[in-house]
Order: C-alpha cells, then sequence, then structure tokens
C-alpha cells in the first residue's frame, strides 16, 4: 500500500458542520501533530484526527482494514488513544492496540503487519505535552505535504455527531504489551537480527533511558545478550521526574556521564523519550556527535553491503560523507528531517541514513528510524574492536563544530538574503536553508518550521577557528 498516491482533499469523505476544537494550526506540525496536554491537545480533539486520520486511510489505502496504535508513558496518553481509536474506528477500520511501546516498535509494527500506525508521544518534549506520529502501510512517513494537511482539514470539518462515519464501526483489539505474543517479543527479535549476537562481547553498558520508552525495550532488547547493563531511571514516569527525556541538551547527559565514569563503562546510551533517537557517550563520558555516529554506522552498513547508498543531512559533518567514499558507498546528501530521508531512502534504495539529531534509518527496517538497532549495531562494533569506543572514534574526530545556534529574528527569509549576499563569492546552495562552503570551513542556516528563528550550524578546523566564524556569521546576521 505504500505506493498508493497520496489522496487530495477533494478526495476525501465530505463533512457537514464545523465544531470548535483547540486550533490545529499550533499543533500540526511539519511532520507530526504536539501540542501541550489539554489545553492544545485533548481527548475531543484526539476524536477529530482520529476520524481525519481513519478518513484519509480509507482513501489512500481503500484495502486497508486495520490501524495499529501505540503509547508512549505519558499520563494522559489513555484517554487520548481511546478518543483517536473512536474516531478511527468510526470510519470503519479495525483498531489493533500494543499498549505501551517506543516509535520504533510502532514503525516494526507497520511494517510487519503492512497497516498504517499511529504512536501518542511527544518525543523528547517536557511533561506537559502530548502528541502523535503518524505513518501509512509499511511505515511510510505522513508529513505536511503527505498526508498531514489532509488529515488536519477532515478534523476541522468534522462534527461529533455528523461526521462521515462509515456503515458499519471497526473494532478494537489490544494486544499483550509484555510475553511471547506481544509486538515488543517480536521487535526484540527483529533488532536482533541487525547483528551476529554470537560475536558479541560482554561490554558494561549504563543506559539513562529518562524513565521514557527506553525502560521497557532497553531490558527486553539486551536481556539475552552478554552485556552488562545497567539501566538508569527505568522507571516508566511521563512526568520526567529526574531529567527531561532530550539528550540533544548537554544538562540532561550529566547523569549519564558522571555514572559511566563511576562504574568504568565502556559506553553509555541516553535515549529520548520515544527512544527512536539514541546519543553515545564513550568511556570518557565524552558525549559523541550524531555526525561520528552516523559516519560509524555508514562504515559498519558498508561493511555488510559494498557499495551501498548512505544518506546523510545537510548539516552533518563533512567527515560522514568522506567515509562513505571511503569506503566505497555513494554519498546522498538530504534535507534535515524523517519524511525527506525516508523519501530520498525509497527513491535511491540507500541501505542507511543518519542525521546529526540522532536519528538513524535502516533500509532493512522499513527505512524507518530505530535508537535501539543503532545502539546494537554500534555495541557490535565495539565489541568487534580491540580498544575503546574513543579509539574507534578517533579516526572520524577529525573537525569541530558549533552545534545548533538558535537565533530569534523578524524575517528569516531577509536574514537569509542577507547572508548569502554577504558571501556571493563562495560556493552556496538551498537545499535546505541555505549552506555556504568556504572550503576550510562551512555553515548552514535555516528557518525553524515553527518559531521565527535562524538555525545556525557551523563548522570548522577547530575550536578557536568556530568561535571565530560564528561571531563572524552573526554579526553578519545583525546587519
Amino acid at each position: 500500500m505504500a505506493n498508493v498516491a497520496s489522496p487530495t482533499a477533494d478526495d476525501l469523505p465530505e463533512a457537514c458542520t464545523l465544531f470548535v476544537v483547540h486550533d490545529l494550526d499550533l499543533i500540526v506540525k511539519a511532520y507530526d501533530i504536539r501540542g501541550t496536554y489539554p489545553d492544545q491537545l485533548d481527548a475531543d480533539t484526539c476524536l477529530r484526527l482520529g476520524v481525519g486520520f481513519g478518513a484519509y486511510i480509507r482513501t489512500a489505502e481503500p484495502d486497508t482494514s486495520d490501524v495499529v496504535i501505540a503509547r508512549d508513558m505519558r499520563p494522559s496518553g489513555p484517554e487520548l488513544v481511546d478518543a483517536f481509536a473512536s474516531g478511527v474506528e468510526s470510519q470503519g477500520l479495525n483498531v489493533i492496540d500494543i499498549g505501551m511501546g517506543s516509535t520504533d516498535m510502532i514503525y516494526f509494527a507497520s511494517g510487519s503487519l503492512g497497516v498504517p500506525g499511529a504512536m501518542f508521544t511527544a518525543s523528547h518534549n517536557p511533561a506537559g505535552y502530548n502528541g502523535i506520529k503518524l505513518c501509512r502501510s509499511g511505515a511510510a512517513p505522513i508529513g505536511e505535504d503527505s498526508g498531514l494537511a489532509d488529515i488536519k482539514r477532515v478534523a476541522i470539518a468534522s462534527d461529533a455527531g455528523e461526521h462521515a462515519d462509515a456503515d458499519t464501526p471497526g473494532t478494537r483489539t489490544q494486544l499483550p504489551e509484555t510475553g511471547p505474543d506481544s509486538m515488543l517479543e517480536k521487535f526484540s527479535t527483529h533488532v536482533h537480527g541487525f547483528v551476529d549476537i554470537t560475536k558479541l562481547r560482554p561490554l558494561k553498558v549504563v543506559a539513562d533511558t529518562a524513565n521514557g520508552m527506553g525502560g521497557l525495550v532497553v531490558p527486553k532488547i539486551f536481556e539475552a545478550l552478554p552485556f552488562d547493563l545497567e539501566v538508569m531511571y527505568a522507571e516508566l514516569d511521563g512526568t520526567f521526574p529526574n531529567h527531561e527525556a532530550n539528550p540533544l541538551e548537554p544538562k540532561n547527559l550529566v547523569d549519564l556521564q558522571a555514572r559511566v565514569l563511576e562504574v568504568g563503562a565502556d559506553i553509555g546510551l541516553a535515549f529520548d523519550g520515544d527512544a527512536d533517537r539514541v546519543f553515545l557517550v564513550d568511556e570518557k563520558a565524552n558525549p559523541v556527535s550524531g555526525s561520528l555516529t552516523t559516519a560509524l554506522l555508514a562504515q559498519s552498513t558498508l561493511a555488510k553491503n559494498p557499495g551501498a547508498g548512505i544518506i546523510y543531512n545537510l548539516i552533518c559533518s563533512k567527515v560522514v560523507p568522506e567515509v562513505i567514499v571511503e569506503n566505497g558507498g555513494t554519498p546522498i546528501r538530504s534535507r534535515v528531517g524523517h519524511s525527506f530521508i525516508k523519501q530520498v531512502m525509497a527513491e535511491s534504495g540507500a541501505a542507511f541514513g543518519g542525521e546529526h539529531s540522532a536519528h538513524y534509518y535502516f533500509q532493512d527496517n522499513w527505512r524507518a528510524d530505530s535508537g535501539i538497532i543503532a545502539s546494537m549495531m554500534i555495541l557490535a562494533e565495539l565489541s568487534a574492536f580491540d580498544g575503546t569506543l574513543s579509539e574507534l572514534l578517533a579516526p572520524l574526530d577529525r573537525y569541530a563544530a558549533s552545534g545548533e545556534i538558535n537565533t530569534r529574528v523578524d524575517d528569516a527569509a531577509a536574514v537569509i538574503e542577507t547572508v548569502a549576499g554577504h558571501y556571493g563569492d563562495a560556493e552556496l546552495d538551498r537545499l535546505d536553508g541555505l549552506t555556504v562552503d568556504l572550503g576550510e570551513w562551512w555553515f548552514n542556516l535555516r528557518a525553524s518550521n515553527t518559531e521565527p528563528l535562524l538555525r545556525l550550524n557551523l563548522e570548522a578546523a577547530d575550536d578557536a577557528e568556530v568561535a571565530t566564524r560564528v561571531a563572524e556569521v552573526q554579526a553578519v546576521m545583525a546587519g
């Protein structure tokens, strides 16, 4: 079904009466739905969104009869899932509820069952948020230009008693969250298939799951493996009592870094709230960038898939395409964002894709991203290496980076054009915002999808040069 063309709004069932719900323009983002509970996202809104999703799937995949749903550990999840499921069922589709799970589990369920999916999560956002990530059958992405806008239109045009219901409503089936018949058990087997588990060695691993869904998934995946695993903050608690489940923020890595040093761990793994992303900490407690992890995973992938295409987004370090070429692969540059990565992967047949933000995509995982699959592959690489993680990564650590620097501006487009004009003699491209390559250093400047911000990512030879060039670019931005 993933190859069926997306319907337009005109193809979808007509709705009758406008209703008053929270402003969907605030919560329907470029790639998913996300807002604060209950003032932006509540049960009534989720009911309508379920109607919209069901109507969209009925048109986009007319032979599909089932939808799989999961949720993370946030307290608002059960209420919102119930409402959304009712909306889906009203459109004649059956709901398979797998209970709590990680986002990569819902992608696995969608791919293995061949049905569309909905994951209730706000990922790394604070406790007051919730949201929905949607996909078509085979884990094909649904974004603003590939279904979300149409789902929103149907939701806005729906009414609680008069929307275009199917003649026969669907049903809801609850699967067990654990045990041999659970999706978690099947997902665990799938993850193990990405490595040769007989060659793993008893590394000391500390995983900080931040009270997120990694607390369910990580122990299950690791239980049959030879690693010495310690899980920090494993209790599923959507109030995040220890720290936010956003490992992109350095402050949220502090506990993991301290524990890695305290117990002499070989590696630290930091998962976000829905466990689809993982950040690494080496044995010296140094954070490992998403770019270096992408380079290492690309190297591993190419060892098994000689000559394969490897996708990287345009804010990744230059080391990524360098390593891909050095290992006989074909580097494929992409815009930032999972829908773009997955689209390019489908078009190119690439074996792997990575983003600087620590999303890692696998062709053999229905082109979907998975933090736990990435973790397994990294641990397999470390198991096969006679040395530490920092030593394994040393040949890849070639440049210094600024990290993402956000600046609030009144007119993002105008600022970008000012910067483009200033660097008119350099190599410029507009694949995603503005990328300026000056040989010894480069930067990308792009607008946020949701806020009046410009995001600057800059790379140079060393930290001193990075600081100098960041100040230079910021001065140009300020006019």
